[in-house]
């Protein structure tokens, strides 16, 4: 998958550098607001997973990390040994320090140096994208940079969530990476810097209109809006999904409304309460859309990209989506670490489940994915 070095991994990898969003990342609202609570994916290889087991009963997680504590043991370690022999793939444990870095993320922020990476055929990894002002531009590396080494440890064929993970750390360390660019080999001394992420990016073509959202951070949902509501009368809209791993549902929710008027987005259940969640009235219904997916296609991006296959509003492109249906809430522990444990899932509104499952696109295009959604979007437009 690609995205940029703020992606969570799965179970097995070091804790701390699996934090983050997006990006892998979350399936959540703010609880405050009446949504649904916060949830974190961690993204592997595949491009979908089986459903978690049988969700972590959180007195059971307090219970063994106080009792930890009274044997003077660290109650986040024992937490996570707990979480971690339940089989439930998506809960998870971190310390007070790990989950700031978290809330930081959903707001749109996070420590690196400013560089997607994706898999490249040959098994080898390579830059996908460069966040303007960031270390790696001001470091001179480009999209399309073969990523050799990061502080000494090759990275070929290696999961891309790993490395994205080692380009981590705390903000004013420095990382060294190993480039590649023409055949020439050379190597940049970075220092992680506090970014701020572009979830949403807007180009022009001659007679459309691509959105491309990374995720769904704060304000996310508005800017979608936004860009719909500017894009020139007449004019289709390519929403690019791809490799969005997920963030806040309520702006998923909110760039729904763009698309539609009013009407059922998801329905969901939290310890077996039945919820559903609604698009505002008001949406531009008209305009032609397709949406663009991949198996980096996750959670709140996988319950937008539902919503808009089931109500008939988008013509979905790519290949199957990754398949994160589940909800996490979290718990406060003893020590002040907090437990993401799942609680239930989501279905899209024909009643479908996303879970180990994903979006089949009604148009399978895993090559030159791009090019087959613009010859669609002309379709659409040229339909009566």
């Amino acid at each position: 998958m690609s995205g940029p070095d703020l992606s969570p991994l799965p179970h097995g990898t070091r804790r701390g550098a699996a934090l983050t969003l997006v990006f892998a990342t979350v399936l959540a609202t703010a609880a405050a607001t009446g949504g649904l609570p916060r949830a974190e994916d961690r993204p592997d290889e595949a491009p979908a997973v089986r459903s978690a087991a049988a969700s972590v009963d959180r007195e059971d997680v307090a219970r063994a990390a106080a009792d930890a504590m009274a044997d003077g043991k660290s109650g986040t370690e024992a937490a996570e040994q707990f979480v971690s022999r339940s089989g439930d793939r998506w809960s998870a444990v971190y310390d007070s320090k790990e989950y700031e870095e978290f809330e930081n993320a959903l707001d749109g922020e996070y420590t690196g140096v400013g560089l997607g990476a994706r898999r490249t055929r040959d098994g080898g990894v390579e830059v996908s994208r460069v966040q303007p002002g960031g270390p790696a531009d001001r470091a001179g590396i480009r999209p399309g940079d073969r990523l050799r080494t990061v502080d000494g440890q090759e990275v070929v064929r290696r999961p891309v969530t790993e490395v994205v993970g080692l380009l981590r750390g705390d903000v004013g360390s420095r990382v060294t990476v190993g480039l590649e660019r023409d055949g020439r080999q050379r190597t940049a001394d970075l220092v992680r810097a506090r970014l701020t992420t572009q979830s949403v990016t807007v180009r022009r073509l001659d007679d459309a209109v691509v959105i491309k959202v990374d995720a769904f951070t704060k304000g996310t949902g508005a800017r979608v809006r936004e860009a719909v509501r500017g894009a020139p009368k007449g004019a289709g809209v390519l929403l690019d999904l791809r490799g969005n791993a997920g963030g806040l549902v309520a702006e998923a929710v909110t760039a729904a409304s763009a698309f539609l008027d009013g009407g059922l987005v998801a329905t969901y259940d939290v310890r077996g309460d039945q919820q559903a969640l609604y698009a505002e009235a008001g949406g531009d219904t008209a305009r032609p859309l397709v949406a663009l997916v991949d198996g980096g296609t996750m959670s709140a991006a996988e319950l937008l990209t539902g919503a808009l296959k089931d109500r008939g509003r988008a013509v979905t492109v790519g290949s199957r989506t990754f398949g994160k249906g589940s909800v996490q809430m979290p718990s406060r522990l003893p020590d002040g670490s907090v437990a993401e444990l799942t609680v239930g899932h989501y279905r899209t509104p024909a009643g479908h489940s996303v879970d180990g499952r994903g979006i089949t696109p009604d148009l399978v295009a895993a090559e030159s994915a791009e090019k087959r959604a613009r010859t669609v979007l002309g379709g659409l437009k040229g339909a009566p």
